[in-house]
């Protein structure tokens, strides 16, 4: 007689145990949050000065006036909405493995940490929805500044494009060379201003007191955005450099443009001058939010979205304002940063992916190396600091530069032009 075996009732499957510690993914833990210190810091350091200017110093038409602080309260709300957004983003840049290892830490802790990349995407995108707002709730539909207005947001909006794009697929230089000048496309045929500079009055009796350059003008505004937009880009490498310039240097244009419309009684200089306020201020804003999370210790990376995105918004801020000279004095590191680099960058000279310090894990401060950047070149005449340090140091001489050019507009003012 065979004997079978009963097959087994299944019963009710019961989950296994839980992890008593399970490890988070990495997308899943929050990064740090904003500094708080830097923000109010920050903010202090802005806003008394510019209060008093705008309230009390210089004699602005009222209307004038109400639009540059309507914009200021629309750039305070894109602050607020970007200082929101960023944690979120960070998230979803993490969970397309859109991350990076701050090489300045490695060999510590925090140089295994996985940090979150490109969040440039974030300033950018609310920059141009402040933008918008702003045009849709004070610039008239007839207004003669609204064409250019327009192509000028579109050339940030390329812009802000093909450097996330960069990011994302990692763009060889040379190609990154060509993107400023395809984004600034929009503008330079909507462009319609003057194209004649004015002959410094020492040499008004050779060539005259002005010059139409016409297609060589727009060429020039051309170059000047690639420059401006690789400049930032390039003058970069510790935490908080590329946010820090930005901000330091679109200050220096808000009080420029300040300054200009205080002193000067011609409406359409005046109006040239309000729409370079117009998109510095989201500017501002946008980039003191990111500010106060990529300072060091960096809880995010900005990408090459945001130096591209921050370069050709002030290149265009330059172009609209008509004020390209100032903008090149206030560009004075990054100048001097890119003349190192150009043995490098031209393949004269080896030129390494990073060319950043050397790091010692022991005593936490960079050394700089043979490369030629401003940060290098600055640590070897300055000797070993941390990196907080260093980016304090630049910061100063980024803010002295710009003071500079305010002394040069002053003393040469009545002689040059």
């Amino acid at each position: 007689m065979t004997v079978r075996k009963r097959a087994a009732v299944p019963g009710p499957v019961r989950p296994a145990p839980p992890e008593p510690n399970p490890t988070p993914k990495p997308e899943d833990q929050p990064i740090a949050g904003a500094k708080w210190g830097v923000i109010i810091g920050c903010w202090l350091a802005i806003a008394v000065p510019y209060i008093y200017a705008i309230l009390y110093h210089y004699k602005i038409e009222w209307e004038l006036k109400k639009s540059i602080l309507i914009n200021a309260v629309v750039s305070l709300l894109g602050f607020v909405l970007t200082l929101a957004l960023i944690p979120v983003a960070s998230k979803y840049v993490l969970r397309r493995n859109l991350f990076g290892y701050d090489i300045n830490k490695k060999g510590t802790p925090q140089g295994s940490v996985k940090v979150p990349e490109s969040l440039g995407i974030v300033v950018g995108i609310v920059f141009l929805v402040s933008a918008i707002l702003f045009q849709f709730a004070n610039i008239p539909a007839d207004s003669n500044w609204l064409v250019e207005y327009n192509a000028a947001l579109a050339s940030i909006c390329f812009m802000i494009l093909l450097g996330f794009v960069d990011d994302v697929l990692d763009i060889p230089w040379r190609v990154k060379l060509l993107l400023p000048s395809v984004a600034a496309l929009p503008l330079l045929m909507a462009y319609a201003g003057h194209t004649t500079i004015i002959i410094p009055k020492p040499l008004v009796q050779y060539f005259g007191e002005n010059i139409d350059l016409g297609w060589i003008y727009k060429l020039y505004m051309g170059l000047l955005a690639v420059f401006c937009t690789n400049a930032i880009n390039i003058h970069a490498g510790i935490n908080g450099l590329e946010v820090g310039q930005t901000v330091v240097i679109a200050c220096a244009i808000l009080a420029h443009n300040i300054m200009q419309i205080g002193g000067s009684k011609d409406p359409e200089y005046q109006q040239a001058h309000a729409f370079s306020i117009y998109l510095v201020q989201p500017l501002i804003a946008t980039s003191l939010a990111l500010f106060s999370f990529n300072w060091n210790p960096s809880s995010v990376f900005v990408g090459d979205t945001f130096t591209y995105f921050a370069g050709m918004t002030m290149a265009v801020v330059g172009i609209l304002g008509h004020f390209s000279e100032t903008l090149l004095i206030f560009f004075t590191p990054q100048v001097l940063n890119f003349l190192a680099s150009l043995p490098q960058l031209a393949g004269i000279i080896y030129c390494p992916r990073h060319r950043l310090p050397r790091f010692d894990p022991q005593s936490g401060l960079l050394t700089g190396t043979k490369d030629g950047t401003l940060v290098n070149i600055f640590l070897r005449l300055f000797g070993r600091r941390s990196e907080r340090s260093l980016c304090i140091l630049l910061l100063v001489f980024q803010a002295i530069c710009c003071c500079f050019c305010f002394y040069l507009r002053y003393i040469l003012t009545g002689w040059y032009k």
